[in-house]
């Protein structure tokens, strides 16, 4: 086999430069733990941007992939298969919603619920043809799409990819008052995401998603939750917005919701925003075929019956509290929920993807956003013993 560093070179003559990865190649994967090509194992912190929950190749999951590829593996929603209706049920159970919409990757769940805030404001609310306005947050991270990008603050999303979309409003995050203010007679919905991923694990104060949901209901506005990132036990509940119990309008999942083998993502609403959505005014070939419910489904039980949910609020306190016992004056701040932390570094301790490198050579695998900060998401069957080794490498990372 190549090396890591032949495999790298001949990935960088062949790939589009559209990412800035660790120079670590992965050949292996099981559990919390990953294997170079040279053998070297690592502890990962970041689980695939917390899509791989449930560990890598959980036994359960990968069981249902192998047993659906012997049976069917795409129908196209042109015909009924038998494994979506169960499917659907359990998500809507789990989320406590009435109606799902399959979809595949987060960007297009995103997508989805785009359009489904349109199209219920201009039939339900009433907004003047093509007038729909949706409100979105500073620092957001919703996808890659251009429809996407065209909303977002960050230059290095949007610049070059213009014109972009009309008909989105940007507001500081964690800010009721900026909402409140931003809404008019043609607002159909504010999509948020209940802990700002990408920005830095950005927390918004105790209240915010109950208020916005306050706010949202108050002036006929659909409360749009993306939980992608945050979604299937990641903060240490279900779902981040029951940390308040702030049901949304709308949410958005995916990622964890394929148990880290396949794509699988899904809008879930109640059918009275839902029923505006016809045959053949919007869809997938891919979205709700039989192997994705049934990782789908997999996920979900692994999710539920090891309760990953208690394990991510219980480990996720427990690794916080340990990071903030570590001997140092770089740390500048500590923040998450369940086992979603962001570590945001003094810019006199200089930028974060150095001693991401640290950690590399150290056998453990984090990743830099924004800088300053370096996320922390390991896959949620970490122990607490493991999470005990990650503080010893993350304190000698620090070191000098």
């Amino acid at each position: 086999m190549a090396s890591s560093k032949e495999l790298i070179r001949i990935t960088e003559k062949y790939g589009a430069h559209n990412y800035h990865p660790l120079p670590v190649v992965i050949s292996k994967a099981k559990g919390i733990w990953v294997w170079d090509v040279e053998g070297k194992k690592y502890l990962d912190m970041l689980s695939a941007y917390s899509a791989v929950n449930q560990g890598h190749r959980h036994p359960a999951v990968l069981k249902a992939l192998k047993d659906q590829m012997e049976r069917v593996t795409l129908t196209s929603r042109a015909f009924h298969n038998d494994k979506l209706g169960p499917f659907l049920q359990k998500l809507c159970k789990v989320s406590q919603m009435e109606v799902a919409l399959p979809m595949n990757t987060g960007a297009e769940a995103v997508e989805t619920a785009i359009k489904l805030a349109r199209k219920w404001g201009y039939e339900v609310k009433r907004v003047p043809k093509n007038k729909a306005e949706i409100i979105v947050c500073a620092e957001n991270f919703h996808g890659r799409t251009s429809t996407i990008v065209g909303f977002s603050t960050d230059p290095d999303a949007y610049t070059g990819f213009g014109p972009a979309m009309p008909g989105f409003k940007i507001i500081p995050y964690d800010d009721t008052k900026a909402l409140e203010n931003a809404i008019t007679k043609n607002t159909v919905g504010f999509l948020v995401e209940p802990i700002q991923g990408e920005a830095g694990v950005k927390v918004p104060a105790k209240g915010y998603l109950a208020k916005v949901k306050q706010i949202c209901r108050k002036h006929n506005v659909l409360f749009i939750a993306d939980e992608v990132q945050t979604g299937f036990c990641r903060t240490g509940k279900w779902f981040c917005w029951q940390h308040e119990n702030a049901k949304p309008d709308i949410m958005i999942v995916g990622k964890a919701l394929g148990g880290g083998v396949y794509p699988v993502s899904a809008i879930l609403s109640s059918w009275n925003i839902m029923k505006v959505i016809k045959p053949g005014q919007h869809g997938s070939t891919f979205g709700g075929n039989p192997l994705a419910c049934a990782v789908g489904t997999a996920a979900l039980d692994v999710l539920a019956q090891e309760k990953l949910d208690v394990r991510s609020q219980q480990l996720g306190e427990y690794f916080r509290s340990q990071l903030g016992k570590i001997k140092t004056k770089k740390i500048k701040d500590i923040r998450g929920k369940g086992l979603l932390t962001g570590m945001e570094l003094h810019t006199s301790a200089g930028k974060a993807r150095p001693y991401c490198l640290k950690m590399k050579e150290m056998g453990m695998l984090a990743k830099d956003t924004h800088e300053q900060t370096i996320r922390f998401a390991p896959p949620l069957v970490i122990t607490k013993k493991e999470v005990d080794w990650a503080i010893k490498v993350i304190a000698k990372a620090l070191e000098g």
